[in-house]
């Protein structure tokens, strides 16, 4: 080993966090530099790739976690009180037993926190041995090295399959066509196939890669978390330099498919790739009782603060009625006395010490305890337990289970979440001709009325995935496992799946097959001019992938020569899974059979090329949802890539898929795509390769995507472009001067047609052309290409580029897709408007798309006044929301009055009947500084509102709008990345695992998998979770401050001296053992009302949205109820034993018994319902503390001197008196408590009570009859809820 000097040391950690700090990042090749010393090489200053993600060594385990715990101020606030007690002025109890229950809190803490540490360690080190490919410039290939071996500037080679180690630059690949396709689901969730291309210049066909002759520098950013940005340039030695991207990037703990190999230059390593920086761990939020119960926490303190200063004053008092010092006090080394006025502010450190428990710190244990129970059940909910994705819901944030039960606005996105996002091609228009498909409509009409189950459609699995596919490596692990609760599931499933190789992805005959419209037949089969670019349009202006069915993700069958065996494979699972002990409960699901067949159900002619086949695939299960296959074959004799065999799409979009679709039906079929041509077969069996010249992919700024391509018969440069109707309508040639008549003519039909697709509820898009000049071109692409190198402000250049050449376009023509609703949606929404929701839809859809969808999942009524914002002026958005607004007050008032004359009679409120639907412009001017509180004002008197055409940051502003100005608890749901920041923004995020990918679902606090599980999700998990920990933490205040208050009421009697008359050890016992369970049971098991009435009553969620359940009355009245409770159960023993010469145990004793019984049975008062387990932790607890109690009497002879416990029970239970004691005291003590809830339930029954009532008469008794779903109609859930308050039944919190 060779020594370092520390200076060097700090030079070069100086470099390294100098150079971080810098803009760019500088990587030339380590091969020239292989022989050197690491500290010699140019890329020292970058990260390794070896990751740690454990926090101690084995020397700084004890002092590191105990710092941490330390952070917490409740045990800061309590090894103070421990250490305290050690000063022999102040101490209360033995020095060494005031620290049992600190240090038992903390060792078992640390024992938690090292045996988690200790399974990262482990799981660390299995990563970082995983074998790689490195190349040596010594031996001039590729030789195999480990994870950890790897650095920035290396060369690494990865297989087919293989899961690559860092971050990688492309430079090679066994493709022809420079492509690799590299599978990110691990990583953004997104199931599709991605293509990584090789950057131009470095993929030479049939010649093998040769890293020692790269003599470039890789200019690019430093490391960031975006997974879809990536910008830099490669610098020649004379200076020239090629720009990449995002798409020449391969990414760290992503699969390698479809290729055999591909190389490149590690730019990125360890903890600086953008794999480890999205992996930041579970997601962390405070509830609102969590919030509340702080303040609480602090008015106990303020309490005891007073509880101690009174014994201070007391004791100082007691000082002073003396005329002399009493020989029990014992005067200092010097003989001297304390004054009584120091001897006080003693007194009340003292005090602080023996009434330490009225700071509840056990509370929080506990609360995490019953919040992994709740997550538990909320998991094992069968209801929500989706069969055709074999998945159930998923609890990502361990924090906000009781949140579920308080929301108050729900924001919603439409595509996905509402809908099915099953794309369907209904109609289309071409040069302002229209065509309605009426027979592809009936075709729609029939399989939508056929029963669900006969419609066969394989779904992929959808769940999370984790951060390295390792879920295809437990099929051969789990395949002999099946689990009974998903057997029905697999049974019926079993009728679509025989017969095949593997679980593969296909969409249904409902989305894929379109039939054609003869007339719109008779035209293409002219092959005119603007129908064959229209459909070419569709064909090719798309980023969907075309490979064979040979080459479709087949996993590797034997060993290669990477050495990759299944322990490597467990270890990057278990890295994953160990990363944190708190992921246990997301990754709970259902085990699945792997080894089920799947065929097509359909019956399939194998000689006509129109029939979708189904491929044979090896072993399969990670496909995409929109994957398809067609075999395509050509009579004319012209070669192409695909003859003779089966071609997969696989698109990006569920939009994409139905597009290509319909353009397969019309005979335009894509038959191949590479980064450089795009090959469509005609109609009549020609195959036309374009030449891709440029692709400017789609974003949510521009709304459109465009693909430049070379027309292989007329050698024009012609660009397609798609995108919504304002993104393209307003860049065609100008209507008042470049447009001629015609043209003029096409583009209002057009835009007739668009609005009324968008009446109808399809979701629209437009197509358009425009044929670019040879020297505009030249001129553009130098402009492209000079954005493409850049590194600073890239994106707005390319966004300016774009721009630039995005403009006099010709209109095609434009579609209509239809996107239908999920089961169940209006009942749903129903059901939450009900229970006092608002229901806000926030989609980037035309606002009459978005009408139309309203209407249909009935968020919007026929007898609703919609009223419609779409302005460009500010001064007339200010006008119209002044002019809305008046209106709305006026109604609110009118309704005021109606209820104040008829809620004698109607017993319900009349609700606003005002729909607001507003645009993204209009949206932005409404949200600004100067009308945002007019427009908030408006949307509270609104029923439902409707934000259209918005994009996912005016989505996280609006939720953020509410949150903040209404001061209410919001849950956003989406299924897209674009709903990702609406989902942060909000209190409760719920994702939905739909065919979006699963960014929603990672960024999620809850996920679900279809809109109507947040019906059960909320009304009944939120219900009993906000019901269940509200009654528990009030429980908790009241049981530490009736205990401790024994010992206050004991002063009084012993001239405020801290003297206690209970044992310990039994008062550590009391709370430690005795008392913990049942409050833990409650607030895991208690349920006030059954799910059944919840969900046929929805009002009964209102409880949490006002928050009845833990208010600052409920926690002062706990608190009275306490202290009257301990002033029975202290003072009825204190009249009987009076005069009597017990002793001081003796004494205290009763006490103890009496408060445990007083506190066990007010928990029984409270419990709503009794099950076996809630009998037998309360008796367990009862018969526990005579056990414990009998046996340390027992055998503590000298525990405590002068006064010991000895034998004291024993006499105690021998003594008839002891147990009349405890009967009277207790039912004195409880009396009062239980009197008034039986008053409460006789004279004013809570709507809760009433449920319950209901719930207990036989169902032949019940109000009315059930309908199908067995809800109670109407009108009798208003004969139940007429004495709910009047703020209860206002729909609008």
């Amino acid at each position: 080993m060779t020594w370092t000097d520390p200076l060097t040391l700090i030079r070069h950690g100086w470099a390294r966090h100098k150079d971080t700090e810098g803009p760019i990042r500088r990587v030339v090749s380590n091969l020239p530099f292989e022989d050197l010393k690491k500290r010699d090489q140019p890329n020292r200053q970058y990260e390794g790739n070896g990751i740690k993600t454990n926090k101690y060594r084995l020397w700084s385990f004890i002092p590191m976690n105990l710092f941490e715990q330390f952070h917490r101020m409740a045990n800061l606030y309590f090894m103070g009180l421990a250490i305290l007690n050690f000063v022999p002025m102040v101490n209360a109890f033995q020095p060494e037993v005031a620290l049992i229950p600190i240090c038992i809190i903390l060792a078992l803490t640390a024992v938690k926190d090292g045996w988690e540490d200790f399974r990262r360690y482990q799981a660390d080190q299995q990563l970082n041995n995983m074998p790689c490919f490195i190349f040596s410039r010594k031996q001039m290939c590729f030789v195999e090295r480990r994870w950890k071996d790897v650095r920035v500037g290396d060369f690494v080679r990865v297989l087919s399959n293989q899961i690559i180690p860092a971050d990688i630059l492309l430079l090679h690949t066994s493709d022809p066509n420079g492509v690799c396709h590299m599978e990110t689901a691990n990583l953004d969730g997104e199931t599709s196939l991605n293509q990584r291309k090789v950057l131009p210049g470095f993929s030479t066909l049939g010649e093998p890669f040769q890293p020692q002759t790269f003599d470039s520098t890789v200019v690019c950013e430093n490391p960031n978390n975006n997974l879809n940005l990536f910008k830099g340039y490669l610098e020649r030695p004379d200076k020239r330099r090629t720009g990449f991207g995002i798409d020449s990037l391969l990414l760290r703990g992503c699969t390698v498919r479809n290729t055999d190999e591909a190389a490149g230059i590690v730019v990125y390593a360890g903890h600086e790739t953008k794999s480890m920086l999205n992996n930041s761990g579970p997601r962390c939020k405070r509830s609102k009782i969590e919030r509340k119960m702080n303040t609480d926490v602090l008015f106990c303190v303020v309490l005891l603060f007073f509880m101690c200063l009174i014994a201070a004053l007391g004791h100082t008092i007691w000082l002073e009625t003396f005329d002399s010092e009493p020989p029990y006090i014992v005067p200092d080394s010097n003989g001297n006395y304390t004054p009584s006025v120091l001897a006080g502010f003693y007194m009340f450190l003292t005090m602080i010490i023996l009434l330490q428990i009225m700071i509840p710190v056990s509370l929080y244990v506990s609360i995490e305890l019953v919040k992994m129970g709740q997550i538990y059940f909320i998991t094992q909910d069968l209801e929500l337990y989706d069969e055709e994705l074999d998945t159930r819901v998923q609890c990502r944030s361990l924090n906000i289970t009781e949140d579920l039960g308080q929301i108050q606005y729900v924001f919603s996105d439409k595509t996905g979440t509402l809908t099915q996002n099953k794309m369907v091609f209904r109609r289309c228009t071409i040069m302002g001709t229209e065509y309605s498909h009426a027979e592809n409509a009936a075709r729609l009409a029939v399989l939508n009325g056929a029963n669900e189950e006969e419609e066969v459609t394989i779904y992929q699995q959808t769940k999370l995935p984790p951060l390295f596919p390792l879920d295809e490596l437990q099929d051969t692990q789990d395949k002999n496992h099946t689990n009974p609760q998903v057997t029905a599931a697999n049974l019926r499933r079993s009728k679509a799946t025989a017969g095949a190789q593997g679980d593969m992805a296909f969409s249904s005959p409902l989305e894929t097959v379109v039939v054609p419209d003869w007339k719109l037949k008779l035209e293409v089969d002219h092959q005119t001019g603007p129908y064959l670019d229209f459909f070419l349009s569709l064909a090719i202006c798309n980023t969907v992938v075309v490979s064979t069915v040979t080459s479709q993700r087949q996993r590797v069958t034997g060993r290669r020569n990477s050495s990759y065996s299944s322990s490597s494979f467990s270890s990057m699972r278990d890295w994953f899974r160990k990363r944190s002990v708190q992921k246990v409960f997301t990754c709970m699901k259902f085990s699945r059979r792997t080894d089920e067949k799947l065929a097509d159900p359909f019956v399939i002619d194998d000689d006509d090329p129109d029939i979708l086949h189904i491929p044979r695939v090896s072993d399969t299960t990670e496909d995409h949802p929109y994957f398809i296959s067609r075999k395509v074959t050509s009579n004319k004799g012209k070669h192409s890539p695909a003859d003779s065999e089966e071609v997969c799409y696989e698109a990006h979009s569920p939009d994409e898929a139905a597009l290509i679709h319909a353009a397969k039906a019309y005979g335009f079929t894509m038959v191949e795509r590479t980064p450089h041509h795009v090959t469509v077969k005609l109609p009549n069996d020609v195959l036309m390769k374009f030449e891709v010249l440029d692709v400017l992919t789609f974003d949510s700024t521009r709304r459109r995507m465009s693909i430049i391509v070379r027309h292989p018969d007329t050698n024009e440069i012609i660009m397609y472009t798609k995108g919504a109707d304002s993104a393209i309508m307003e860049r065609l040639r100008d209507v008042f001067s470049d447009m001629s008549q015609p043209d003029k003519q096409i583009a209002v039909k057009t835009q007739k047609d668009l609005d009324m697709y968008a009446e109808d509820g399809l979701r629209t898009l437009c197509f358009a052309k425009k044929v670019i000049g040879e020297d505009e071109y030249r001129a553009w692409s130098a402009i492209r290409q000079e954005a493409l190198s850049a590194i600073d402000e890239k994106e707005e250049r390319l966004m300016d580029s774009a721009n630039c050449i995005e403009n006099n376009f010709s209109l095609l023509g434009a579609t209509g897709i239809e996107d239908r609703l999920q089961e169940n949606v209006p009942e749903s929404i129903q059901a939450l408007r009900r229970a006092g929701m608002q229901v806000w839809v926030l989609t980037g859809d035309k606002a009459e798309t978005a009408i139309n969808i309203a209407y249909s999942c009935k968020l919007l009524d026929n007898e609703d006044l919609v009223v419609t914002f779409t302005t460009m002026k500010k001064s007339v958005c200010k006008m119209r929301l002044e002019d809305t607004l008046g209106e709305a007050r006026r109604s609110a008032g009118m309704n005021s009055q109606f209820r104040g004359h008829n809620a004698t009679f109607t017993g319900s409120s009349v609700e606003p009947s005002i729909g607001l639907v507003i645009d993204g412009p209009t949206l932005s001017m409404a949200m600004s500084d100067e009308l945002v509180d007019q427009f908030v004002e408006l949307c509270k008197h609104c029923r439902a509102v409707l934000c259209c055409r918005v994009t996912p940051l005016q989505k996280s502003d609006v939720v953020k709008l509410i949150r903040h100005k209404l001061r209410v608890m919001t849950l956003a749901i989406g299924d897209g990345a674009n709903d990702v920041n609406m989902i942060q923004a909000a209190d409760v995020g719920i994702g939905v695992s739909g065919q979006e990918g699963m960014q929603a679902v990672m960024a999620s606090d809850f996920a679900i998998t279809r809109f109507k599980h947040l019906q059960r999700l909320l009304l009944v998990h939120g219900h009993w979770c906000y019901s269940r920990l509200a009654n528990m933490v009030i429980y908790f205040f009241y049981k530490n401050v009736a205990y401790v208050n024994l010992l206050f009421w004991y002063q009084f009697f012993c001239g405020f001296s801290a003297t206690a008359m209970i044992d310990y050890w039994l008062m550590i016992f009391f709370n430690l053992f005795f008392t913990s369970a049942p409050p833990i049971m409650f607030g895991i098991m208690d349920k006030e009302v059954s799910d059944s009435t919840l969900l046929s009553l929805p009002e009964l969620y209102r409880r949490g949205q006002h928050t009845e359940g833990y208010r600052r009355s409920t926690f002062w009245i706990a608190i009275l109820d306490a202290f009257y409770q301990s002033l029975v159960c202290f003072f009825i023993p204190y009249w009987t034993y009076n005069g009597s010469d017990i002793g001081i145990f003796s004494f205290g004793t009763p006490m103890n018994t009496i408060s445990l019984f007083t506190i066990i049975l007010h928990l029984a008062i409270e419990i709503k319902s009794w099950t076996v387990v809630h009998w037998a932790i309360m008796i367990g607890s009862v018969v526990m503390y005579f056990i414990v109690t009998l046996a340390y009497s027992a055998i503590c002879i000298s525990c405590n001197p002068p006064s010991d416990p000895y034998w004291i029970m024993h006499k105690q239970m021998a003594d008839p008196m002891f147990y009349l004691v405890c009967i009277l005291t207790t039912v004195v003590a409880l009396l009062p408590r239980y009197t008034f809830h039986v008053l409460k339930g006789t004279l004013a029954p809570s709507s809760h009570l009433r449920a319950r009532q209901l719930e207990r008469l036989p169902p032949s008794l019940l109000p009315g009859a059930e309908d199908q779903r067995g809800a109670w109609p109407r009108r009798h859930v208003r004969v139940l809820l007429t004495r709910v308050p009047e703020t209860h039944k206002n729909s609008a919190p």
